[in-house]
């Protein structure tokens, strides 16, 4: 029964998709996102916050504050959460898939 719920949550929301939700609650470890799921919901870890430096709870975005971010995992149990960053290298990654034209042979 858990492999199909989980079955159906990762063809719903495939890894790298970008998800807007809102800011439901802080905790000392990360937040958690409402997605409008009821069946799931989503978190971004303290570490998903900063490519680089430090990210403290003091600077979480407020609680009811709109949110997008990449989902990046799933703890496939019974938590029900998906994991999501909002590092900005993982939201240019989803936000902007990048084709460089080859490059021309001058003469």
């Amino acid at each position: 029964m858990r492999d199909q719920f989980w079955n159906q949550v990762k063809s719903k929301y495939r890894l790298g998709t970008l998800i807007h939700g809102s800011v439901e609650h802080h905790a000392p470890f990360g937040i958690f996102v409402n997605f409008g799921d009821d069946s799931i919901r989503g978190i971004v870890q303290i570490t998903d916050f900063v490519d680089s430096g430090d990210m403290t709870p003091a600077i979480y975005p407020d609680i009811g504050s709109p949110i997008g971010a990449v989902l990046v995992g799933y703890t496939e149990d019974d938590r029900n959460q998906v994991w999501l960053s909002v590092k900005p290298s993982i939201l240019q990654k989803a936000l902007v898939s990048l084709k460089l034209p080859a490059p021309s042979a001058r003469a």
